[in-house]
């Protein structure tokens, strides 16, 4: 019978490849870099996520020869997560800031047990900034190298969630320009935003910053109350969302009346560790939708 994996030595190896990974993507020059695109002229990958993916295949596979591993870059369709452990790897999230030198881009690097998130560490290299998590041992937040960690959220006492109306929420426009998906998030940013006399929920405001991983540790830290997103990987989500559970927080399903969600659903709601008004946020913010979905293809 095979013994169970030392989560912290796990989370221990993911941080030293996460450190690694910063110094590749850190030494890059994104002016000399070779790009090339997925889905359109948006979807961009480039060397260096090539690159960071392939060092963090060849150190977690010596370190966990037993673990399978999936990576954006070496993802094919039909892919899935089973219930055995398995690495769940974004090399750069947020490949778009990182080519323009915008400085929040990270690396995410999560392992899944019976396809649910079991450990994470998301690091921003140019704000040297770490998130670490593993399930039930909390979530941490260290502001630079060799920092003491702070326990997340970072408010000793959070603030109630007190509906949109007093919400900071992310968005992202993602790289579907167009159709069903794209005219739904459209409106529905429109409706968070706008005023009550126009319909809408007034959202403090919203913030569109570029990276899945960033956002959802962000929430876990309480610096934002909510994220909404369609189109989603696992590999954006798995080590975010381990954050996440750990600091109090929730994920839901990004679509009024979808059970789960699971890795792969691709559309989720995270919603911040609050001491009340959880399910009454999500309800809210579901009910903003309405019986409108968002669509996407696993």
């Amino acid at each position: 019978m095979a013994q169970p994996l030392d989560l912290q030595a796990v989370r221990d190896e993911l941080v030293a490849v996460a450190y690694e990974a910063g110094h590749m993507i850190l030494a890059a020059n994104p002016a000399d870099i070779g790009t090339d695109t997925k889905l359109n002229s948006v979807d961009i990958v480039t060397d260096v996520d090539k690159s960071v993916e392939k060092m963090v295949l060849a150190r977690l596979s010596a370190a966990f020869p037993s673990v399978g591993f999936m990576g954006e870059e070496s993802y094919l369709p039909g892919m899935r997560i089973g219930p055995e452990p398995t690495f769940v790897v974004d090399p750069i999230d947020g490949t778009t800031n990182f080519v323009h030198s915008f400085p929040n881009a990270c690396i995410s690097l999560g392992l899944a047990i019976n396809r649910s998130p079991a450990v994470g560490v998301i690091y921003n290299p140019w704000q040297d900034v770490l998130f670490t998590a593993i399930q039930e041992d909390g979530a941490y937040m260290t502001r630079f190298r060799g920092s003491t960690p702070q326990k997340l959220p970072l408010a000793k006492m959070p603030r109630p969630l007190e509906g949109l109306g007093a919400a900071l929420v992310a968005v992202e426009w993602g790289s579907d320009r167009s159709g069903h998906n794209f005219e739904l998030k459209a409106d529905v940013f429109k409706q968070l935003a706008a005023s009550g006399e126009d319909g809408g929920s007034m959202v403090h405001s919203l913030r569109s910053m570029g990276s899945a991983a960033l956002n959802l540790a962000a929430v876990a830290a309480g610096q934002l109350d909510a994220y909404w997103e369609g189109g989603c990987w696992a590999w954006d989500v798995c080590a975010g969302w381990c954050i996440l559970k750990e600091s109090g927080g929730i994920m839901v399903s990004g679509n009024a009346g979808d059970n789960g969600p699971t890795l792969e659903s691709r559309v989720y709601l995270a919603v911040r560790g609050a001491p009340s008004g959880q399910d009454e946020f999500v309800k809210e913010f579901l009910n903003v939708l309405g019986d409108r979905k968002m669509d996407y293809a696993a």
